[in-house]
């Protein structure tokens, strides 16, 4: 009999450590594109017997707490500035583990056909929001449409901002931007609401590329951080396949960092 109850118990354990093992991965993606890649992944993931699970958020607020509360492993939707900002208000222990893709904001015009025919008093809308005006900022010095003080960082306001050529910068909120663009000269438009309003990636005057300070991140709780099948997935997603189906699938509106 008690050779009977140990055996049980060694089988009750062997399929305890099965169902652990056998338990898919839950990574948190918001709605869209970019959890059409992580389905790709898991396609090969798969193929490696990794089983994943993908989970879609429309509230932006939710894959960082659903990961904190342990109801998800992985995610992948945010940019490092907004990673931080949600660590430093909620104090969560989540760090980010890898790149991942650019979704680049862009700078469009209904008026202009290059950043050269932007003329000195040239109106400029940007976002409002701390995060994506500081992007903005960034990438309107970069094409040496306005320039910015010397150690301007992620932080950097439109108090920062060098100004010979008399731009004038206007502040609206993201999702109004597209609508702007018949009352100022350019704007500087997020992915996300450029394609919402139908402007075209391809035309824009200047995208980002794979060199954004704002690309995604993989982020995970600390305690997972060598977590292999994690790490195993993050290492297929950041493979020469999924580039490849990025490349062919969003044409250039999501660039790899790889």
């Amino acid at each position: 009999m008690k050779r009977i109850l140990i055996s049980a118990a060694l089988a009750a354990g062997l399929f305890s450590a099965a169902s652990a093992v056998a338990a898919p991965l839950k990574l948190g993606v918001s709605a869209g594109p970019y959890g059409e890649i992580l389905e790709y992944t898991a396609k090969l993931a798969a193929k490696e017997g990794i089983e994943a699970e993908v989970i879609e958020f429309t509230d932006w607020n939710m894959p960082n707490a659903a990961l904190q509360a342990g109801e998800i492993d992985a995610n992948n939707f945010q940019h490092q500035p907004f990673l931080d900002n949600q660590v430093k208000q909620r104090g969560y222990d989540i760090v980010p583990v890898a790149r991942s893709v650019v979704v680049p904001m862009g700078v469009y015009s209904s008026k202009a056909t290059s950043l050269a025919d932007l003329k000195p008093g040239a109106s400029v809308s940007i976002p409002n929001d701390p995060t994506n005006g500081a992007r903005a900022l960034f990438l309107l010095a970069k094409a040496g449409v306005i320039g910015l003080k010397e150690g301007a960082g992620l932080n950097t306001t439109v108090a920062d901002v060098v100004n010979p050529k008399g731009i004038r910068l206007v502040e609206l909120d993201a999702a109004q931007l597209p609508r702007s663009l018949d009352d100022v000269d350019a704007s500087v438009i997020t992915l996300n609401y450029a394609v919402l309003a139908g402007l075209d990636p391809k035309k824009a005057l200047l995208l980002e590329d794979d060199q954004s300070r704002w690309n995604l991140v993989w982020a995970v709780r600390r305690d997972r951080m060598e977590d292999p099948t994690i790490n195993r997935f993050i290492a297929l997603y950041r493979s020469p396949e999924v580039r490849q189906f990025i490349e062919t699938r969003f044409n250039g509106s999501i660039i790899p960092t790889w």
